[in-house]
C-alpha cells in the first residue's frame, strides 16, 4: 500500500512532519485555511496560500487547484489546498479513502470536529485528540521528556496555555484590526523597536514593539483580520538567523513521531496481506 497523506494545516509543527514524511518518499498534500494564522511563515508551507509556492530546506510546495492536483504531486511538489474542512476526502476523483491516511496539525487544541469519512490511519497532533475515541493515535506536542511520541491509547499532557521558553517572546495583538508591518522576518531588532501597527475600525493605531534585544522569527501575514489577544509575532533572543530557515527541532521530533506511527500502521496492513 501506497498512501496519499493529507496533512490538515501547513503551519511551524506541521512543516516538520512534512519533510520527514516527504523525504522518505511519501506522497503529501496540505489542506489550509483562505487565511493561514501561521507566524513562522518562513518555516510553515502554509505560507504557499498567500506566495503561491513556498520552499523550505529544497522541498517546495504549491498552491493549486483541484485539476493541477495530480500533476503537481507527479512533479515532486507538494499542492496545497484551501479545503479547511477536508472536502477532498469526499471527491472520488482526487482520494480513495481507503488508500488515504489524515495528519491533522492544526493544533486546535481543542477536540476536533468528526472527520467525517473513514481512513486507515488517522493521527492528531497535541491536545484535543484521544486516540482510540477521535483519532487512531496522538502524537505529543509539549516540550517535555514525551514530546514526540506516539500514544495509540489515551491523549497528551494538556495544554499548559504558556509558549516555550520566555514568554515575553510571543508577541499578541494589543487590538483588533489590520496589521501594518514596519519590521521583517528575519530583522535584528532591538528593546522597544517598532515591528507593527494595527489600525482598528476607527482608525486608530495601535504599536507592537519588541520586548528584548533580538532576532524578529515570526511575523504574522497583513492579509490576516487581526482580533484582539491574538498571536501575531515570536522575537527570539538567540539572535539566530538559521531559525528563519530552518523548522525546529520540536518539528521534527513531532515529525518523527508521525512517521513512526505511519510506518508501524502501513506493516499492520503489509502483514495483513502477506507483504
Amino acid at each position: 500500500m501506497n498512501p496519499l497523506i493529507l496533512i490538515r494545516g501547513g503551519g511551524d509543527l506541521a512543516s516538520g512532519v512534512i519533510l520527514r514524511l516527504h523525504r522518505v518518499g511519501f506522497q503529501l498534500a496540505i489542506l489550509e485555511l483562505s487565511q493561514p494564522l501561521a507566524v513562522r511563515r518562513s518555516v510553515c508551507f502554509s505560507e504557499a496560500v498567500y506566495a503561491g509556492v513556498q520552499t523550505i530546506e529544497g522541498v517546495t510546495a504549491r498552491l493549486v487547484s483541484a485539476d493541477q492536483f495530480q500533476v503537481t504531486l507527479e512533479a515532486g511538489e507538494i499542492p496545497v489546498l484551501i479545503d479547511p474542512n477536508a472536502n477532498i476526502l469526499r471527491n472520488q476523483f482526487m482520494t480513495n479513502p481507503r488508500h488515504t491516511f489524515v495528519v491533522d496539525a492544526r493544533l486546535l487544541k481543542r477536540e476536533p470536529e468528526m472527520l467525517g469519512e473513514e481512513v486507515p490511519l488517522h493521527i492528531g497532533l497535541g491536545p484535543g485528540f484521544r486516540a482510540g475515541e477521535n483519532c487512531h493515535a496522538v502524537i505529543e506536542t509539549r516540550r517535555s521528556h514525551t514530546l514526540g511520541r506516539v500514544l495509540w491509547s489515551g491523549e497528551t499532557q494538556p495544554d499548559s496555555g504558556q509558549p516555550d521558553g520566555d514568554p515575553r517572546r510571543v508577541l499578541r495583538a494589543p487590538d483588533s484590526g489590520t496589521l501594518f508591518p514596519v519590521a521583517e522576518i528575519g530583522d535584528h531588532v532591538k528593546e522597544g523597536q517598532l515591528i507593527a501597527e494595527i489600525q482598528n475600525t476607527a482608525g486608530n493605531r495601535s504599536k507592537v514593539t519588541s520586548p528584548f534585544d533580538g532576532l524578529l522569527r515570526g511575523l504574522i501575514h497583513p492579509r490576516v483580520e487581526i482580533t484582539e489577544g491574538m498571536k501575531i509575532g515570536d522575537v527570539d533572543a538567540r539572535n539566530d538567523p538559521s531559525t528563519c530557515k530552518l523548522v525546529s527541532d520540536k518539528a521534527l521530533s513531532v515529525g518523527g513521531g508521525v512517521l513512526e506511527a505511519v510506518l508501524i500502521k502501513l506493516n499492520e496492513i503489509n502483514n495483513s496481506v502477506g507483504i
